[in-house]
């Protein structure tokens, strides 16, 4: 029998000056399990600096700014797979 031990979720240095407090995150759902997105707006803003570091033109602030957009989107896709990765868990122990 194969047992879920989740891994420790990462600590994130800080985050993002200009990610807002209030609905920077959304929760959409995919065959029934909940999945954390940057809202709409950050992921307009992470583009625009992505756009502008392929043009090496982000200033030293920018770039610290993309970096920690990057620490919070590892930092969600870590959290999805717990929750993806417990779901299926516990359904696979419920089918036996």
């Amino acid at each position: 029998m194969t047992v879920f031990e989740p891994l420790p979720l990462p600590k994130l240095k800080k985050l993002p000056r200009s990610m807002p407090e209030e609905g920077a995150i959304t929760i959409i759902l995919q065959e029934g399990v909940p999945i954390f997105r940057a809202s709409r707006s950050v992921q307009e803003r992470i583009q625009t600096l992505l756009d502008k570091a392929s043009a090496h033109n982000l200033t030293v602030v920018e770039n610290e700014e993309l970096d920690r957009y990057q620490e919070v989107d590892d930092y969600l896709s870590h959290l999805n797979r717990l929750i993806r990765n417990s779901l299926l868990a516990r359904a696979t122990k419920v089918n036996f």
